[in-house]
């Protein structure tokens, strides 16, 4: 079974750095997005790095709660999760669970019964992509964010690293992931 991962901060809302989870807000199409993959019965999972839990800076609590908003929200707009994957360590901590480490999505493949060489990682940030490669999963690079940085970055280093496929934002990548075309998550 396919699947997409979406990263949260840069990706579907925030401003692409850390921010607290009761600050955070979506971006105006990513429920949109969301809702297009649900209405084709395509599991969409967050899969988000919260380094701001590790070093203290709002409480595991306050990242729940901040995530069962988000859900909220997206009902509201008809769009759901089908599960939130997330590192509450900081960088310091070298846990296994932060990306790039694909220790998470093989969690997901374990809990949903999923083929991660079917999945999608979009996110803004290499730790996204190099998560993604070391699955085999399709990489998806969105420019929202810290995205352009990114590419830039890809540019000149780290092709381990290298997006499948670069697209505006979150909703593009449902929609137009190459000029003209749909890409092939929508046509499950």
């Amino acid at each position: 079974m396919a699947a997409v991962f979406l990263d949260r901060d840069g990706t579907i809302g925030g401003t692409g750095g850390g921010v607290h989870p009761l600050d955070f807000t979506l971006y105006a199409y990513a429920a949109n997005a969301i809702r297009k993959l649900n209405e084709h019965n395509i599991k969409v999972f967050l899969l988000t790095n919260q380094s701001w839990v590790g070093m203290g800076k709002f409480t595991e609590e306050e990242l729940l709660l901040g995530f069962q908003r988000m859900q909220e929200t997206l009902k509201r707009e008809q769009a759901f999760l089908d599960g939130i994957y997330y590192c509450p360590h900081s960088p310091d901590d070298h846990c296994v669970c932060r990306k790039p480490s694909p220790f998470l999505l093989f969690q997901a493949e374990a809990e949903h019964g999923l083929h991660l060489d079917e999945c999608y990682v979009v996110g803004d940030r290499t730790s996204d992509l190099q998560a993604a490669n070391a699955v085999q999963a399709k990489k998806i690079l969105v420019l929202t964010g810290r995205g352009t940085h990114t590419l830039e970055r890809l540019k000149r280093v780290q092709k381990d690293a290298q997006p499948d496929v670069v697209a505006t934002d979150v909703l593009k990548t449902v929609e137009f992931g190459h000029p003209g075309q749909r890409l092939i998550i929508i046509r499950h």
